[in-house]
């Protein structure tokens, strides 16, 4: 591996700003602003509340993952870190059993710091192409807390930073330089529906500024000449049913105020999970139709979108 290939942490490492960052980002577990649910609450004395996770992070389970984009799987897969809980109560999760766990089904053993640099530096010798951490939002601090000592291992893999869009400024600004491919999702444009299905009405908001942030760090998504990505932004949208109006505005918003160049993946695979699964949100009930599917991209491709996964 070239030196101009590696990631960009290994600079804030060699100028001692990696620790720094992973200082302050501990410290702002004390009255905890990690996430835009400023919930203050002191983590460093395991204390939890939306996100239900305290003092160290809780990994659900790390693995070469096939699954993810092409330009992040490979051949070898992307390597996953899943983490345990979340700052979102999403209705339609497919995962909720991991990122909304009763306070009761919490594993009491949790991954320190070294812990959890063991994990990246498995995933490497196994051969992934990067670190995929999965619902990071929460766990800013712990993240920053375990790179360094990678690092001081041998951990040379892009960091993907796998978000729900749902991030601090703060947080942002301590994963700047640091983040090599950020691949936030944009779920609703709509204050009502992110409230509605999300519980959290200042979504669109958020994710619009952080969206900007991103893209400010690190630009348009570009790959390798073996098709792997080595920076930028890649952006997912889990097309809805009866939600298109909605992708359609999130189309807009990317091409007019992010780039048109920008690499998204359009999802179909929405089924209903959780809590849609049950009688509350009967519009929900049903598989994502292929034409819905097929107007989303359509919508996307209108809106002067042409980077698709």
């Amino acid at each position: 591996m070239s030196s101009d290939s590696w990631p960009s942490y290994l600079a804030l490492y060699e100028s001692g700003e990696l620790h720094r960052r992973a200082e302050q980002a501990r410290e702002s577990l004390r009255a905890c602003r990690v996430c835009p649910r400023c919930c203050l609450v002191n983590r460093l004395e395991d204390e939890r509340k939306i996100c239900r996770t305290g003092r160290y992070a809780r990994v659900a389970s790390y693995f070469a993952h096939l699954g993810e984009e092409d330009c992040l799987r490979g051949w070898n897969g992307s390597g996953t870190i899943f983490f345990v809980g979340c700052n979102l109560r999403c209705v339609f999760c497919q995962n909720a059993d991991i990122s909304q766990p009763r306070p009761s089904d919490l594993r009491k053993d949790a991954a320190t710091p070294a812990e959890l640099a063991g994990m990246m530096l498995e995933l490497q010798r196994r051969g992934c192409h990067n670190i995929n951490l999965v619902t990071p939002e929460h766990v800013v601090p712990q993240i920053l807390e375990a790179l360094p000592i990678a690092v001081e291992k041998g951990l040379k893999l892009p960091i993907v930073y796998n978000t729900s869009g749902y991030d601090s400024p703060e947080s942002l600004q301590f994963l700047d330089g640091v983040v090599d491919i950020y691949m936030p999702d944009f779920k609703f444009y709509s204050s009502a529906l992110a409230a509605k299905y999300l519980k959290a009405k200042d979504y669109p908001e958020v994710v619009r500024g952080v969206l900007r942030e991103m893209h400010r760090q690190v630009g348009d998504l570009t790959v390798d000449i073996r098709g792997l990505a080595r920076r930028g932004l890649l952006v997912r949208h889990l097309v809805m049913p009866g939600c298109l109006d909605d992708s359609k505005l999130i189309f807009q918003f990317l091409a007019r105020e992010i780039s048109r160049d920008t690499y998204v993946n359009v999802m179909n695979q929405y089924f209903p999970a959780h809590k849609t699964a049950g009688e509350r949100y009967p519009e929900l009930q049903r598989r994502l139709h292929f034409r819905e599917y097929r107007q989303a991209l359509r919508l996307a491709r209108a809106a002067g979108l042409h980077r698709f996964d």
